[in-house]
Order: structure tokens, then sequence, then C-alpha cells
């Protein structure tokens, strides 16, 4: 008698490792070269077509970081107070009228020029009036409360480089050097199909045997996040012809497809088949769990991403297949996805020569991160990325997690 399996993951074949499929993708998908001038405004979240090089310094001049009285170091006294005169008062945006004397304490605001000659600062603070004078506190370093130009940013250096993903903070330096614009690379066109006859609209009515289809929007969330243009594709049905045509439609119009469903070994798994119809297949199959069903191929010089219909599947296979992808045809730099330490607060066992996404859930107390796996397993279940806050990543040679064993964890904050 036969044995049957009920290990969805026993069929025979040899299965290719993330990091292989990453390789491959690395070699045979080109990088992004075509770029566009856009306001800053309209900058977050495009990157970087050329490295950004400083026109000026930054500060552009030396400058105050306190309300406070500028003076000179070499007038200070050793082991007491010392005695200066006030002259005068230099506020933000305001050119010093003349050089400090000998002796001599100017007012200043934060921002505001550091008058000729002086080179230390004192907080208001921290300072005694005594009728024009001031008395300045023993103990203060030279250069104290002064910051000098190009401090942050030195003229001529690369203050971005090319390839950096464009948010809030690159954005405002990009301000501060004087930029109205910025040179970024074209945002790839990115499509979405779901596939399976069983799928339908959410909003409309459920039928018999349906389902309402959610990868697709799933996908498309990731992607808003992502640099990228991202185009809703409908739902394909079970139809290995019509999916064909479908790809090489796409294909002239997109950088990227991706779908979910149909790269499995099922009869009704059309998409492996019509890639290979259309194209050619560039690997199927990954040593993964959940995510063995994903396929990788070109059709008409574009690359086409099959994701494993199962949601939580796709969702892993999507972080390390489709993502890697799409930002090298954005042109962005290397961004691994975000990884935090954890302790295992449960036993799991699993088979040597596979990763494993484990979902857990993290707690943080008196410093120590736990992490506790999540109750069900199953690669269907949606709520299960909702219910839990990570994947714990278990490396090929693992066999075996025991409580206290460290961890890696995925946290769903930084890629969900």
């Amino acid at each position: 008698m036969a044995q049957l399996s009920d290990d969805c993951f026993a069929f025979g074949g040899a299965l290719m490792s993330v990091e292989e499929a990453q390789a491959l993708i690395a070699e045979r998908v080109p990088p992004a070269v075509a770029a566009e001038q856009v306001p800053l405004a309209a900058a977050r979240g495009r990157v970087l077509a050329r490295d950004l090089v400083a026109s000026i310094p930054l500060p552009p001049f030396f400058n105050a970081a306190v309300d406070g009285w500028a003076f000179r170091h070499d007038d200070l006294a050793y082991g007491s107070e010392t005695r200066l005169d006030e002259a005068g008062r230099v506020a933000a945006g305001h050119v010093p009228a003349r050089p400090v004397g000998q002796g001599e304490a100017v007012r200043v605001f934060t921002g505001a020029p550091m008058p000729y000659g002086t080179d230390t600062c004192v907080m208001q603070e921290d300072v005694r009036h005594t009728g024009r004078s001031i008395l300045v506190p023993d103990g203060l370093k030279r250069g104290a409360n002064a910051r000098p130009a190009g401090e942050d940013v030195a003229k001529g250096s690369v203050a971005l480089t090319a390839g950096r993903l464009l948010g809030p903070a690159e954005i405002g330096l990009a301000a501060a050097l004087g930029q109205r614009t910025l040179a970024v690379r074209r945002r790839p066109r990115i499509g979405v199909f779901s596939t399976g006859d069983e799928l339908m609209e959410p909003g409309s009515p459920l039928g018999p045997a349906r389902t309402y289809d959610s990868n697709r929007f799933t996908l498309l969330a990731l992607l808003a996040g992502l640099p990228c243009e991202a185009v809703d594709l409908g739902i394909l049905p079970d139809d290995r012809e019509h999916t064909a045509q479908a790809l090489a439609a796409a294909a002239g119009h997109h950088d990227l497809l991706l779908t979910s469903g149909g790269v499995s070994t099922g009869e009704e798994d059309h998409v492996r088949a019509a890639i290979g119809t259309q194209g050619r297949l560039v690997f199927w199959r990954l040593a993964v769990k959940p995510g063995r069903p994903a396929a990788m191929g070109v059709v008409a010089g574009t690359p086409v991403v099959g994701l494993p219909g199962n949601p939580v599947a796709a969702v892993v296979c999507f972080l390390h297949l489709a993502r890697p992808l799409l930002m090298r045809l954005a042109g962005a730099a290397d961004r691994p996805l975000p990884r935090v330490g954890a302790v295992a607060d449960f036993a799991y066992r699993k088979k040597a020569g596979r990763r494993e996404y484990v979902r857990v859930t993290l707690a943080t107390q008196d410093g120590l991160t736990t992490a506790r796996k999540f109750p069900r397993e199953g690669a269907g279940l949606l709520s299960s990325l909702t219910e839990s806050d990570g994947f714990a990543e278990l490396p090929e040679a693992v066999t075996e997690v025991a409580p206290g064993d460290r961890l890696t964890v995925l946290p769903f904050a930084g890629i969900l």
C-alpha cells in the first residue's frame, strides 16, 4: 500500500534557497537607469538617481548653538569666574557689526553668526549680570555651544548617495543644502493579478464555493509603501490559455508582474505553465515554509513573480522575492528587511534544509524581548498576521527551538 504524506512539503525535487533565488534575481534583472527631476515636495518615497554633492557647507557659517554670549576663550581666567564687558547683540539672520575685542562678550541667539574673533559661547542661564558686564563661570571648553561651518556636512562631500530611498530626513537635508528639486529614478509599474475560479471581488454577493480575493489587496497595500506604481489587474480564471494571454498582454505595459496562486502542481495551477509558454521560467520552488510553491520567470522581457495562493505564504515570498526584485528595478540600494533579537518562549521542531518563518507575538519586560509562537500554523490564516507581531526566522540548519534560545525576528511593524 502506498504511503500517504501528511506534509505538503514532502514531494521530491531540488529546492532553491532564498539566497540562491535572490542571486538569480540580481543576475537576471538589470537595475534602473531612467531618471527624472521632481520637486522636493514630491520626492518622498522616491529613489535618488545621482549622488547629492553639497555645494555649500552645512551649517554655512560659524554660528551659536544656544541663546547666550559669545567671546574669546583666551579671555577666560582659570579657576575663577571671568568678567566680560557687554559689546552688542547679534540675532539670527543678522551679520555682526564688528569684531569682538579683548575682554568683550556679544549677546547672541541660536543660529546667529558668531562675531569675528569669538570661538566660544556660554548659555544665558549660566551667566551672572553686573551692570554692563557679565560673569562667566569657570570650566567652559574652547568651542563650547558653537557650531563650525561644515560641522554637519562639508562642502563638496556626498551628502546623499544614489540609490537612497528618500524620506523626511533626506528631503530636509536636501532643502538645507539649497536644493529645490532632486533627480530620482522613474518608478517601475507593477501589475498585480490574483488567480482562481473561486475568487470574487470584495463587496459582491458571495456565491457557493467562492471566497473573496484578499491576496491582491494585501499585495497592493505592500506595494503602496515601496517606490513603485502599483496597478490592479484583477482576477485571472483557472484557464491556462487565458492566463498566458493575460501575462503576455500585461508584460508590454509593466516593469514587473506579480501573481498569487496557480504556481503549485495541481491540475488547476496554470501560472507556472503560462510563464513557460510565453517566456521562460527562471526558478520554481523555494526551500521555505510557508512559501515553497513560488516561481520567477520572464515574459516578453518583463519579470514575473508567481507567489503562492495561501495568504501568509504569499507575504513571505513577496518579502524575499518580489520586494528585492522591485527595489532593484527602482534603482534602490540594498535595504535588508529589519530584524530584531528575541528569546524563544516556546519549543518547536522543524526539518533541516529549509528555512521557516514562524509567526510570533513579542513582549518586552525589563529590557528582555521574548517571542511566543502563534498557536496556529496554517499558511491560509490571514488573522495570524493581524494577531502576531512578526516572523521568527529559523535557518535551514536549525531543527529544534527550545525555550531560552536566541531568535531573529522580522517585526511586522517594519515590513507590513
